[in-house]
């Protein structure tokens, strides 16, 4: 009884030493502790998600011969079909560069894609953040944007070297500049917070007079230039209703973003190529 005594005391007293220490120690030694622990965790975290790569390969593996000759036609038929559509691509690529050459334009391809696999996601946080398996070892740093084939994802919160957190563009710590598709002015969208089984949206304000939307005729709202970090026309989601502000001037309404947000595998997260240039 003695023994469990002390250890139950030794154990309150240790509790007792770490809230002090967190509360004594600078900042700064707060801020790189924290940052040592992701570090830490970080191959843990990707762990589950290499688990996964490895028994989906098994998987595929393990079937006939017969199955695999059929994959290996139809893949030989979207590689042909993607090799064509590269083709036209880069020829595409040339032409616009020789008219900047000609015409002395700056380039106008601003950002790299790097694409991650997610690998993690918090059910208490579903629409609001994700951890990717990349960091700053592939070039990734706090602020940059994250797109995938719907549209926006969010903005990269937090990079260590091997994982990055997202902030998804559901939470309401989210917000940027955006645009109605086929108009220039520039109007606030923000996230939610959505709970974390329902479809993800956001709001959007500032909306000018003239504007109206219906479920029969929705806006559609895209990223817009003054952001600087995503490119301009980046899908984020439709406005199916608006309403106006307590001002009388603007209007205010909902956004329904895309409902793949809430199954994402595979990101793509924009690095800007003046980063890239830079010594």
């Amino acid at each position: 009884m003695a023994w469990r005594d002390f250890t139950a005391y030794r154990n309150l007293a240790v509790f007792v030493a770490a809230i002090l220490c967190c509360l004594i120690l600078p900042s700064a030694v707060r801020n790189k502790v924290r940052s040592l622990f992701y570090e830490f965790r970080a191959p843990i975290d990707s762990i589950p998600s290499q688990l996964s790569d490895l028994q989906k390969f098994w998987s595929l593996s393990s079937n006939s011969k017969r199955e695999l000759i059929e994959a290996g036609r139809d893949l030989a038929r979207i590689n042909a079909a993607n090799t064509l559509k590269l083709m036209e691509n880069e020829a595409l690529k040339l032409k616009v560069g020789r008219l900047e050459a000609v015409l002395q334009l700056p380039s106008e391809e601003k950002f790299k894609s790097e694409i991650a696999r997610v690998v993690r996601r918090d059910i208490g946080a579903w629409q609001q953040q994700l951890t990717i398996r990349k960091g700053t070892l592939h070039g990734i740093k706090e602020g940059y944007a994250v797109i995938y084939g719907g549209g926006v994802v969010g903005r990269i919160s937090r990079a260590g070297l091997y994982t990055s957190d997202v902030m998804l563009v559901g939470s309401r710590k989210f917000r940027m500049a955006a645009r109605f598709e086929n108009d220039e002015r520039a109007i606030i969208y923000q996230g939610a917070g959505s709970p974390s089984m329902h479809r993800p949206y956001g709001e959007v304000s500032d909306v000018p007079e003239d504007f109206k939307a219906s479920a029969s005729n929705p806006l559609k709202l895209v990223t817009s230039s003054l952001t600087g970090t995503f490119p301009d026309g980046i899908y984020i989601g439709e406005v199916t209703a608006l309403e106006q502000e307590a001002d009388g001037i603007f209007k205010s309404g909902r956004v329904d973003l895309s409902p793949g947000l809430s199954s994402l595998r595979e990101v793509s997260v924009l690095i800007p190529v003046s980063e890239l240039e830079r010594p």
